[in-house]
């Protein structure tokens, strides 16, 4: 069997949407590789198609066009999924969105329980993931008693809790503060590092592009299409340190320049 040079391929993959004032061509015919093991950052204005690209690679929203390989296998046939790459999948958004009525543990676990695993072995999971995260010890808690972040970190763990080969996340930091969000790139860092997953990041925010991303995607406003393709050169791990560097920053104001030329 041949192996997939790519985790995720899109091959002229464009969104238009059917609204009352019309159709919206929300993203242009788009090309794109992605590395098995990669992490990769989606960067752009509001209303880029940022999210909408995220989506379709995530199996909740159907291509208008193109194609689109989860490790070599086609995702969306017209508007049915692939169900064998989905699975390759984890999702996390920008709310952790966690039921309120189940314990950290229960949530972490409740894919698990979806897919018909026993009580014992998924609360070992759940209790392995949470270490994983950072949140060990927080099994019993209900979302509520916990911070923005920690409910964030059980998010994370809940999307990892199936083995997914691929993580998608969707401005997973946005939400919490400024101090918060440093930490959970920091976290999100270490995750990466230790599962090897391959991970695309949807951000607004230049600096954590450039900090998280092998790569940084940039792309135009509406329609969306890739403007430039940015390989980041820093050494892993990277500390918070680094942003204070001339290079680091010389990177933070080219995606800078960049984007308020195509604004």
């Amino acid at each position: 069997m041949t192996v997939p040079t790519a985790e995720i391929e899109l091959r002229g993959v464009e969104k238009r949407f059917a609204t009352a004032e019309g159709d919206v061509h929300a993203l242009a015919a788009t090309d794109l590789s992605v590395r098995r093991g990669e992490l990769l950052v989606l960067l752009g204005p509001s209303g880029c198609g940022k999210t909408t690209l995220l989506r379709m690679i995530g199996g909740l929203l159907a291509p208008s066009g193109g194609s689109l390989r989860i490790a070599g296998r086609e995702l969306w046939h017209g508007e049915r999924r692939d169900g064998t790459a989905v699975q390759e999948l984890g999702m996390v958004f920008q709310e952790a969105n966690l039921f309120p009525w189940l314990s950290i543990e229960d949530n972490v676990a409740l894919p698990l329980k979806l897919r018909g695993m026993g009580p014992a072995e998924r609360r070992a999971k759940a209790q392995a993931l949470t270490r994983l995260v950072g949140i060990a010890g927080f099994e019993k808690r209900w979302p509520r008693e916990l911070s923005g972040g920690m409910r964030q970190r059980a998010a994370i763990a809940r999307a990892l809790s199936y083995d997914p080969e691929i993580l998608l996340m969707d401005e997973p930091f946005g939400a919490l503060d400024a101090m918060t969000r440093d930490t959970m790139n920091i976290e999100l860092q270490r995750i990466w590092m230790e599962t090897g997953r391959t991970i695309i990041v949807v951000t607004h925010s230049i600096a954590e592009a450039v900090f998280l991303g092998d790569r940084i995607v940039l792309l135009s406003p509406r329609p969306g299409r890739i403007d430039t393709i940015i390989d980041v050169p820093f050494e892993r791990p990277r500390g918070l340190v680094l942003q204070s560097s001339a290079e680091f920053q010389a990177i933070v104001k080219r995606l800078r320049v960049r984007l308020e030329e195509i604004s």
